[in-house]
């Protein structure tokens, strides 16, 4: 059973190859599934189609079992932020609701509880200039969480941010996609990163999946998880997969 499938997909433009190409991938309800793999690889056109921006050429993307994709139920999350810098944090939060119509003081309350969960409780009241990235990509988590998505979709939110925020970051997602029951499709370069977070991962090259890898660590994830046998062993193993070679010290 699949809440999010991809079955026999390929996308391209005219006159040129296949920027995806046949792709089957079926991913579970409440599964957080990774896609890694080179740059120009097409793990943001997965997300794309997924998210029913774009339509296959051939095949056909599934979301709940139905081809008719209803955006209002899918969340994104950029590579940038994307916050409206005249909109308080609240108000960007609040955006998704917005767009629909006018939020209710229940709106406001979740909003704030999602705030408050990630740590920004005090910051309700201020404008995206006056935060740190790491603070931005904390906003625009909350925003994408709002409608309580069925899906969840992130296309390397976290890459611009320093290794130590990067982490917390991570470690919020998976706390707050397990307490919603959230599927999520989360793209990124960073193999750890994928070993970290995945359930599974799955091997992007040329347009093409290579493999998709279990991620047998424990869940919730814990404090030593990183350095763990079992993680180094998982990056060992998504590595080889994606042809990187050790290199020696």
């Amino acid at each position: 059973m699949s809440f999010l499938a991809f079955e026999g997909v390929t996308f391209g433009f005219p006159g040129a190859p296949p920027v995806v190409d046949g792709i089957d991938l079926a991913i579970a309800p409440g599964e957080f599934h990774c896609l890694v793999g080179r740059s120009g690889c097409g793990k943001t056109t997965l997300l794309r189609l997924a998210a029913g921006l774009v339509a296959p050429r051939r095949g056909r993307v599934l979301v709940d079992g139905s081809t008719a994709i209803d955006q209002r139920r899918v969340g994104f999350v950029f590579q940038a932020p994307t916050l409206l810098e005249w909109r308080t944090v609240l108000d960007n939060v609040l955006l998704p609701v917005a767009l629909q119509r006018r939020p209710t003081p229940a709106d406001v309350r979740q909003a704030e509880a999602l705030l408050a969960q990630l740590g920004l409780a005090r910051h309700a009241a201020r404008h995206p200039r006056q935060l740190s990235g790491g603070q931005q990509s904390r906003v625009a988590l909350a925003r994408a969480l709002l409608p309580s998505p069925p899906l969840l979709l992130l296309d390397e939110p976290f890459a611009a941010l320093d290794a130590i925020t990067r982490e917390e970051l991570q470690h919020d997602l998976l706390r707050l996609a397990e307490r919603l029951g959230t599927t999520v499709l989360f793209v990124t370069h960073d193999i750890a990163e994928a070993v970290y977070l995945g359930d599974r991962v799955s091997v992007l090259a040329g347009g093409r999946l290579r493999r998709t890898v279990p991620v047998p660590l424990e869940v919730p994830r814990q404090p030593g998880t990183r350095e763990s046998t079992g993680f180094v062993a998982a990056c060992a193993v998504l590595r080889a997969a994606l042809g990187v070679e050790a290199v020696a010290a």
